[in-house]
């Protein structure tokens, strides 16, 4: 997987900055498997894209995630800790073509594991319109509308079992109040966020030192981070 060094990250970030964060879900698994036609990412499963993605955050940012959540319970605020490698137990492999969507038939129905372009297609509709509309995109043949509740439930299930790294979500126990609780790992998300924070460590390095020695954006981000560490350190030396 992808090390990206310090003048690829910033791009990554401003190129990202302004889009949807489906779209940056995209560009991230573009970044992560360049070897993948970009215009087949928005139609991978989204297993395929969350494993990626734990893939280029464990090569760029560590093996493990430190992560804050909220008990839904009583509100604390809960920190974990996750193993990116127990993450990835189960996760399609590394394959060097990107993979079909996998398909089920259950209740009637021949159904596909999801897409971002699928997501993208509901995410503006009230989460019940969201979800019939999603099933209906991936039902390939049969007729989702009318389904009573144990059908639904099958389907459910069945699109669950197709793609489980889809939805990482694991159980929390709150210190305070005592209650379990489940929370999941928005991938896409999480890996923005520390890409934002590294930007921003980089954009505050570069006006330090172009400030104290005129050097150029580019001259101080091809330094290695010990030798800009050290120059930083001098010039904070100095003020």
């Amino acid at each position: 997987m992808r090390v990206l060094g310090a003048a690829e990250l910033l791009s990554l970030w401003e190129r990202g900055m302004p889009r949807h964060m489906l779209d940056r879900a995209a560009l991230l698994t573009a970044t992560a498997r360049p070897d993948w036609p970009a215009k087949s990412i928005a139609d991978l499963p989204l297993g395929t894209i969350g494993a990626s993605l734990l893939r280029l955050r464990a090569a760029n940012f560590g093996p493990h995630i430190e992560a804050h959540a909220d008990c839904r319970h009583c509100g604390q605020r809960l920190a974990f800790s996750l193993d990116v490698a127990k993450l990835l137990q189960g996760a399609p492999p590394e394959d060097d073509a990107p993979p079909c969507a996998p398909t089920a038939a259950v209740a009637g129905l021949q159904v596909r594991a999801p897409s971002l372009r699928d997501l993208a297609a509901v995410t503006d509709l009230p989460p019940d319109a969201a979800a019939q509309a999603l099933l209906a995109r991936c039902t390939l043949t049969g007729q989702s509308a009318g389904l009573d509740a144990a059908a639904r439930t099958q389907v459910e299930d069945a699109l669950e079992a197709l793609d489980p790294q889809a939805d990482l979500a694991f159980t929390l126990n709150c210190v305070a109040c005592g209650q379990e609780d489940m929370a999941q790992l928005d991938m896409p998300t999480l890996l923005w966020d520390e890409i934002t924070a590294r930007a921003g460590l980089l954009l505050h390095d570069v006006h330090s030192l172009a400030s104290a020695y005129g050097w150029s954006e580019a001259q101080i981000l091809a330094l290695s981070p010990a030798r800009r560490a050290h120059y930083l350190a001098l010039v904070e030396g100095m003020s």
